[in-house]
């Protein structure tokens, strides 16, 4: 990934706070047909080796599920807030006429190894974790629980999927966030971006760099 100093992310736990808000993960490995991406929800568990480990389950038809060596090197993609960025919302633009139109962005790429866990107890912790984080989410009156269905139904469930652990070796970030302009550019751009429905970007952007 392209990476000029003044777009770097280097904190840990703000590189965490992404994946955590942004847990829909693209797994990039390298199969016998080249290059693959899987979309996949992970649960990062932060407080586990240097960087971090992933856990997640993939369905059991995969073929990625075939592929796996143990140990083999993967890459993850997590995607922040995004949008475009038009040299209008410069207020300088209009005083020089030199600003071009970019694109701002959050992204984390996590870099690891992938362990198979085919083991049901690691499974269903994986389902009930993930389910209990993303229905509290969903903010739903009655939030969905694996005991909402009979044992067998889930026992049946539980046996198509299989548990993956990445141990992280290293987060590379990228948050985007019009570094390289003067702060009036900056806060033009921030204010389109808030009023277009893109608040989470603009407060990124407008978030002070300790």
């Amino acid at each position: 990934m392209y990476l000029p100093a003044h777009f770097a992310e280097t904190r840990t736990t703000e590189l965490h706070a992404l994946i955590g808000e942004n847990p829909l993960g693209t797994l990039v490995t390298v199969g016998p047909d080249g290059l693959d991406a899987n979309h996949i929800p992970f649960e990062l568990l932060t407080g586990q080796g240097e960087h971090g480990v992933l856990h997640a389950h993939l369905a059991r038809a995969n073929p990625l599920v075939e592929q796996i060596v143990d140990g083999m090197s993967v890459m993850l993609i997590f995607q922040g807030p995004q949008a475009y960025i038009s040299p209008n919302w410069y207020p300088s633009k209009h005083e020089t006429h030199q600003q071009v139109p970019t694109w701002n962005y959050q992204v984390v790429h996590a870099h690891g190894r992938i362990h198979l866990r085919d083991d049901e107890r690691f499974v269903r912790g994986i389902v009930a974790r993930l389910t209990r984080e993303h229905e509290t989410r969903a903010q739903e009156p009655r939030p969905w629980r694996m005991t909402d269905s009979s044992p067998d139904y889930i026992a049946r469930m539980l046996a198509a999927i299989v548990g993956i652990e990445i141990e992280i070796e290293r987060l590379v970030g990228k948050f985007k966030l019009s570094q390289n302009k003067t702060p009036q550019d900056v806060a033009g751009a921030a204010d389109a971006l808030a009023h277009s429905g893109h608040a989470e970007l603009a407060a990124a952007m407008n978030k002070p760099l300790v």
